[in-house]
């Protein structure tokens, strides 16, 4: 039989293992407190979907497990290694990078919410969230990348070959992306906000602060952004004016990170 002492010690076992720390409680808290307001005030579209779920049939043919799959991976990346500090301004920047970039979308109609707001308020939070998961995301390959590193002989001269290696990486991939950002946009590219757009993205990529975090900051925008378009655009909730869809816009909105601190070399 287990003892209290021993699940205690597997509590903080596994509370370490994870990354988890005093902040962690707090912040998912809050989390779930901003879920609890966004069912609340915007009720009547909770009720809308629970009301397509045959509760006394398979209602578990009709949940949306790629939702719940979203929301827990997304719960798990930002309590890893939560600060309130330094957490609370990404927070911020978030909400205000969410609204700005919601309300050039959904201005220019580049894409439209199925409640045809624009842009939807309920939307706003989730950008957020999704800026600290993503920093979580680029904090866990910088750790990989210096632990692959650690067991190889040569580690300063292989730290030296990445640095090289990201910078060709960079200027290959952030070129390609705004080629491709310029052809996705030009319908609306006698729109004011489409054009501050532009020069706003061109200005970061050619202002890199690093190109190895850049790098990979792009890898965990586009890893989360995949699911996280796949499951908007699939379900209707918003749409694009382009068939595109998210083979594009899934890095779209990653531009909003981009040139984020999210993880400031730790072994460069």
């Amino acid at each position: 039989m287990i003892t209290q002492r021993e699940k205690r010690s597997f509590t903080k076992s596994l509370a370490s293992r994870m990354g988890w720390t005093r902040a962690s409680s707090y912040l998912a808290s809050a989390f779930l407190l901003i879920i609890f307001l966004i069912i609340y005030i915007w009720w009547p579209l909770a009720e809308e979907y629970l009301a397509l779920i045959p509760w006394d049939g398979e209602w578990w043919r009709y949940i949306d497990w790629l939702l719940v799959g979203i929301f827990l991976a997304m719960s798990l990346l930002i309590m890893a290694g939560a600060d309130i500090r330094a957490d609370a301004l990404i927070v911020f920047v978030g909400f205000v990078g969410g609204l700005v970039i919601e309300s050039w979308g959904t201005q220019t109609e580049i894409w439209t919410y199925y409640t045809a707001e624009r842009p939807p308020l309920w939307i706003i939070p989730a950008w957020p969230i999704a800026s600290l998961s993503i920093i979580r995301l680029v904090r866990f390959l910088d750790r990989f990348t210096f632990y692959a590193l650690r067991f190889t002989p040569n580690m300063k001269r292989k730290t030296k070959n990445v640095k090289s290696v990201s910078t060709v990486l960079y200027w290959l991939i952030f070129p390609a992306f705004y080629t491709l950002m310029l052809s996705f946009v030009w319908l609306t590219v006698d729109k004011s906000l489409t054009i501050m757009a532009l020069i706003l993205v061109g200005f970061l990529i050619l202002t890199p602060t690093d190109h190895r975090v850049a790098v990979l900051t792009f890898i965990a925008g586009s890893s989360l952004g995949y699911f996280l378009e796949r499951w908007g655009t699939t379900r209707l909730c918003w749409t694009y004016y382009t068939p595109w869809r998210r083979r594009l816009c899934l890095l779209y909105w990653l531009m909003a990170w981009l040139r984020w601190p999210s993880g400031e070399p730790c072994w460069c």
